[in-house]
Order: C-alpha cells, then sequence, then structure tokens
C-alpha cells in the first residue's frame, strides 16, 4: 500500500497519535466495565422472602427439597460467587472454571478445567456435574449459571474409548479449522455427554434456569458452552458437512475418525424433548453489552460513532479490508469518527504456529494496510485472552510498521506464521491486562481523525 500523504503521516511521537491510543483504550475499558458479573446479576435478579425472581419468572425458595448450581466458564467462579452473596440460603453445587480462585465460594466443589484445550480436571468436572445432576430428587431447583470457555472447562465424552489425548487433540484440529463458533460447537455437542442439551437430560426432573454470560452470536445462544442446557439447533448432518467442508477427518485421532465415516453420531435432544420442560433461560451479557458501552464512551469523548457487526466471523482478512473501507468512507464528511464492530474474526492456523491469537492477527494486518494514515484500531477479546498468547489483543496506528522495522522485525513473516504476539509485545502494541473472569466475545474499535 502507497505511504499516506505527507499532511496525514504520523510519527511515533506524535502527541495526538498518542492521545488516540489512549483514548481507544478507554474506550475498550469502559465496555469492560459495563460487562460485570455483578452489574449484570443486579439487573436481572432480585431475592427477597425466599422469593428468587429472576427475568420475568419468581422462584419459591422453600418450596424446593433440594436447590443446587452448576457454574461452568471463563466466569465460572464470579458467576458462583455473585450467586452466592445475593441468595440468602447457602447452595451448594459445582465450578469449573480455568483459573483457581482467591477465595473458592462455599458449597462448591471446584474443577480447574483447561481453556482452549480440556486437561483432566475437565473431565472430572464433566462427571462430577453428571452425578449431581442425576441424585436430584423431584421438586428439586438447578440454577445454571454458563459463561464462554465453558465447552472446554468441563467435558465427558459420549465414547468411553476416548482418551483424554483424543479429546484434546479434536479440539486442536475443531480451533484451528477457521471454522465459526457455532459450526465448532456442533461438533463438540454431538461427540460430548454434557452438551448439546444433555445436561439439562441428566437434570429432567428439575427445575431448570439457566444464566448466561454470552460468548456467541445472539442468533446462536445454544452455541454457548456448546449448548449443554438449551435444544440444539444443528444435528448430525451438519456435523459430517462440517467436518468435511474444513477438511477435518484425516486431522481426527484415528479412533475418532470411524464415527464420521461410519456415520455413528448420536443425535442431541430437541426442542420439545421433555428434558427442556421446566427450562428457563435469562442472558444476563453478551457481545450487544460490551457495544453499546463502548458506543457510548467514544459518543461521549466527541467521536462521530458507527457500529458494524456485520463481518462476525468472517476471516480476519476479509474482515479487515471491509471494516478499513467503512472506516475511511465515514471519514469523508466527519473529522473524527469511530467504528466498532463485535463480535469474533476466524484464522486458519497452518503447520507452523507461533504465539498469537485473532486479535492480534487482525490487529497486525490492519497495521499494514494503514501505514501512515491517520488511524488507531484496537482488537482485544474481552476474557483478556487471545489465542496461545499472554496478551488480550492489540493497540495498532500508523506508526506500527515504521516501529517494528526500526527494530528489524517482519510483520509478514509473523503473519505467516501465526506468531504476531512477539512482534506486537516487543514495540509496546500487545494489550496484556491477565484474564478478565468474563467473556462476551470480541471488540474492534478503530479511530480515523
Amino acid at each position: 500500500m502507497s505511504p499516506a500523504p505527507p499532511s496525514t503521516q504520523r510519527t511515533p511521537e506524535d502527541p495526538v497519535a498518542q492521545g488516540m491510543r489512549q483514548c481507544a483504550r478507554e474506550v475498550f475499558d469502559s465496555a469492560l466495565a459495563q460487562c460485570n458479573i455483578a452489574v449484570a446479576f443486579s439487573r436481572s435478579l432480585r431475592c427477597h422472602n425466599g422469593q428468587l425472581a429472576v427475568g420475568e419468572r419468581s422462584y419459591d425458595l422453600r418450596a424446593f427439597a433440594q436447590i443446587a448450581a452448576v457454574s461452568i466458564g471463563k466466569a465460572g467462579h464470579s458467576m458462583a460467587e455473585v450467586l452466592a452473596n445475593l441468595v440468602p440460603i447457602e447452595i451448594s453445587g459445582i465450578a469449573a472454571c480455568p483459573e483457581k480462585p482467591q477465595s473458592p465460594v462455599a458449597g462448591f466443589r471446584y474443577f480447574y478445567g483447561g481453556h482452549p484445550l480440556p486437561n483432566e480436571d475437565s473431565l472430572h468436572a464433566g462427571t462430577a456435574i453428571l452425578n449431581l445432576l442425576r441424585a436430584m430428587p423431584e421438586r428439586s431447583l438447578v440454577l445454571f449459571l454458563i459463561s464462554g470457555g465453558a465447552s472446554a472447562v468441563a467435558e465427558k465424552p459420549l465414547a468411553a474409548n476416548l482418551t483424554l489425548s483424543d479429546i484434546v487433540e479434536t479440539y486442536r484440529v475443531l480451533v484451528h479449522s477457521g471454522a465459526p463458533i457455532a459450526e465448532i460447537n456442533a461438533i463438540r455437542k454431538h461427540l460430548s455427554a454434557i452438551k448439546g442439551g444433555r445436561m439439562a437430560q441428566a437434570a429432567v426432573e428439575s427445575t431448570q434456569v439457566s444464566l448466561l454470560v454470552s460468548d456467541v452470536p445472539d442468533h446462536a445462544l445454544d452455541a454457548l458452552a456448546s449448548g449443554p442446557t438449551m435444544p440444539d439447533s444443528s444435528t448430525v448432518a451438519d456435523c459430517y458437512e462440517i467436518a468435511s467442508r474444513y477438511g477435518m477427518l484425516p486431522r481426527f485421532p484415528e479412533c475418532v475418525r470411524p464415527v464420521f465415516n461410519d456415520r455413528r453420531l448420536q443425535e442431541t435432544p430437541k426442542p420439545g424433548d421433555p428434558a427442556f420442560a421446566n427450562s428457563s433461560f435469562v442472558t444476563l451479557l453478551s457481545n450487544h453489552t460490551a457495544v453499546e458501552a463502548a458506543s457510548q464512551h467514544a459518543k461521549w469523548r466527541g467521536f462521530d460513532v458507527e457500529v458494524d457487526n456485520s463481518c462476525d466471523d468472517w476471516d480476519y482478512v476479509k474482515a479487515a479490508n471491509y471494516l478499513l473501507a467503512r472506516l475511511r468512507s465515514l471519514r469523508e464528511p466527519s473529522s473524527r469518527v469511530c467504528l466498532i464492530s463485535g463480535g469474533e474474526v476466524t484464522v486458519t492456523v497452518g503447520s507452523t504456529s507461533g504465539v498469537g491469537g485473532r486479535n492480534q492477527q487482525f490487529a497486525l494486518y490492519c497495521a499494514q494496510r494503514i501505514e501512515g494514515e491517520r488511524i488507531t484500531v484496537l482488537s482485544a477479546g474481552t476474557d483478556g485472552i487471545d489465542g496461545n498468547s499472554p496478551a488480550a489483543g492489540a493497540l495498532v496506528d500508523g506508526s506500527t510498521m515504521l516501529r517494528a522495522r526500526q527494530r528489524g522485525l517482519d510483520a509478514t513473516s509473523a503473519l505467516t506464521q501465526f506468531d504476531a504476539f512477539p512482534l506486537l509485545d516487543s514495540i509496546g502494541d500487545a494489550i496484556v491486562s491477565g484474564p478478565t473472569g468474563n467473556n462476551v466475545r470480541d471488540l474492534r474499535i478503530m479511530f480515523a481523525y
């Protein structure tokens, strides 16, 4: 791409560019603040005189013989903690999350599952959850607290012959396939004893309430955590087609391939199944919450704001080209414009994979396309984790490529090898915030000025 005209050049030390970088981070941080678990619970739940109001429904806690909670995902601990503070009676249950909390919630049995790939504790969590749910008596209440990342932190394969290494390799193939999350989770559902509504089947005698912190598209809520408590909209036919379209079969472990080749997948429960007769679902947080909060803060900072989520689940190159073109078109009538885009882009990882993630891949590609321009791009995950790196994402601008070259770094090579983090980190463009204990998908915040 040709350099921008001299009048639009920005050097690394330019105070205006530095101010825009600070503003982008402010907008992102304001979105994270509004996605607070405690705030979300306070908006949707009330407990008074033994009555638990959840959304539009109310439950008399005194009428149940037993009450239990299953809290799984990146917000597994924080959701359990907020629930315990909200409800005046002690609720026992299971929490499966990636990180060990400083103060576990009393009454909860904890498992520290892996993410993005499951570990031994993930399998222990899956077994414990099924045992708990199957032992629940009639007139019992189960509160399911479900957040992103639960697909990996709690798992139990349907096939008893699958080992942990088989499951990990299957997950690795899925995550690196380039498929969007809903398609990845369609396959996970049909291989699992707890996903795709099967957790609800295990608790068929109970009244079930699912509280959701969503990291999936709003139209595909049953993809959240691979839909353990919801009717499944995907089918075995979908799974066979997805695996074929993305060339997964040759890469699956040997013991998994025959399940697809011989069409042996078992169908998941669908709408109308008795498992969902006494179920309700309330979305506490979603990507929309983050996008709206970011938009409001950018407007407060004096920007003309546009939201464009149309590139959700697009390949990162296609998404970057589209959004940069949209940003430049918005800049024509406005001197200060902010384009906000929620959701996730996809990256198909090749045989050579370094350290990085989809947000850093997106940002570094953008940096190549905006060199010398008055454009700032932030792309980051609300969970504080991007791929296999310690970063949440990256913040780049028109000076990123110059600063990389001054250090002798090759952006094209980094992109080809899916190794964006070392380059971005060395020039100070990586965003390293640590895990947030929450996940409502990614945010892309783009300024033209």
